[in-house]
C-alpha cells in the first residue's frame, strides 16, 4: 500500500497528464491547458489573485526553456512555490495559536 507523500506524488503526475493530454504534446501544458489546470485544480488560488493575467504571468514564469509550453518538471516548480507558501502560512497560523507540532 503506498505511502501518503507516495500517493501526493502519484496524484501530482496523473493531475498534470489529465490537463496535458487535452491538446497538442501529452507530455506538456500549452497555455489554454494551464489555464484549465489552475481554474479546476487551483480554484482558491486563483481566487486570491487580484490580477487577471496572473495566469499569463505564471506561464510565462515557468516556461524556463522559452518554449510555450509547461513540461512536468517546469509544472512542479509551481506546486513547490504553492507548497513553501502554504507551509509557512501554516507555520505563522501556529504562532498565532499557540499551538504545538
Amino acid at each position: 500500500m503506498p505511502s501518503d507523500l507516495e500517493t501526493c506524488m502519484e496524484t501530482l503526475i496523473k493531475v498534470f497528464h489529465r490537463y496535458a493530454s487535452k491538446e497538442g504534446h501529452s507530455a506538456t501544458l500549452n497555455r489554454r491547458e494551464l489555464r484549465l489546470l489552475m481554474e479546476n485544480e487551483l480554484a482558491n488560488f486563483l481566487k486570491s489573485q487580484k490580477d487577471p493575467a496572473a495566469v499569463d504571468k505564471i506561464m510565462k514564469d515557468l516556461d524556463a526553456n522559452c518554449d510555450g509550453q509547461v513540461d512536468f518538471e517546469e509544472f512542479v516548480s509551481l506546486v513547490v512555490g504553492l507548497s513553501i507558501a502554504c507551509e509557512q502560512c501554516y507555520q505563522m497560523h501556529l504562532k498565532k495559536t499557540g499551538a504545538t507540532k
